[in-house]
């Protein structure tokens, strides 16, 4: 099975180590590049074609923002996975819009690293647990009026289970352990309800919870 190609992009040099070491011991994962700022990410993305590029936000020059419009604009295929120290939720929308893959703050990179790089690279979007909540919330706010028809209704109550876990940010393994159940069944849910909702994407799933109240 191929490695997931990352590179770190983060102006401090010893967070940048300590990822770099984190990452080493870890056989499915390799660290391809490094930068230290916005516009050495953009040459090393372009130039090294990572899978994965581990965004810092707050960067001297051109900030991680930009940095990710660039990227996304000229290699739509390389996915970003934020880390940062901020919870804001106005940012945080911003980098969603701007088509990041995943969202985590630098004090959860011992617990949530990993998880979250494999879950970015299955394709899956990812944000923290604990700030899924207050971010996605306002960001996916709710607009226009419910449907007479309720696709929701629709929905098992084990989809329903595990469409409202996955809106609070938890990964495919966790919601298998939390509901006693195999990953293989979680994933059967999540293509069950993609197709009764008609909505292809994780951060469509979760702005549609939001919408409908299921996770506050």
């Amino acid at each position: 099975m191929p490695k997931i190609k990352i590179l770190v992009a983060d102006d401090h040099a010893l967070l940048r180590e300590g990822i770099i070491a984190i990452l080493k011991l870890h056989d499915d994962v390799e660290v391809v590049g490094e930068a230290s700022d916005g516009m050495d990410a953009i040459q090393k993305a372009q130039k090294l074609r990572p899978d994965i590029v581990l965004m810092d936000i707050a960067m001297p020059g051109l900030g991680g923002l930009e940095a990710t419009v660039e990227i996304k604009k000229a290699s739509p295929e390389i996915k970003i996975l934020v880390l940062s120290q901020y919870d804001d939720r106005e940012y945080v929308s911003r980098l969603i819009k701007a088509g990041v893959s995943g969202y985590i703050l630098k004090h959860a990179v011992g617990t949530d690293l990993l998880s979250s790089i494999r879950a970015v690279a299955r394709g899956e979007f990812y944000l923290y647990s604990a700030i899924a909540s207050s971010v996605i919330g306002d960001y996916l706010s709710k607009k226009g009026e419910a449907s007479v028809e309720d696709p929701y209704e629709r929905l098992t109550d084990r989809e329903k289970q595990v469409l409202k876990l996955i809106a609070e940010g938890h990964s495919h393994k966790e919601i298998a352990s939390m509901l006693d159940i195999s990953v293989k069944t979680v994933i059967a849910h999540y293509a069950n309800f993609q197709e009764k909702l008609d909505i292809r994407t994780r951060a469509g799933l979760i702005k549609f919870a939001f919408q409908r109240g299921i996770v506050k």
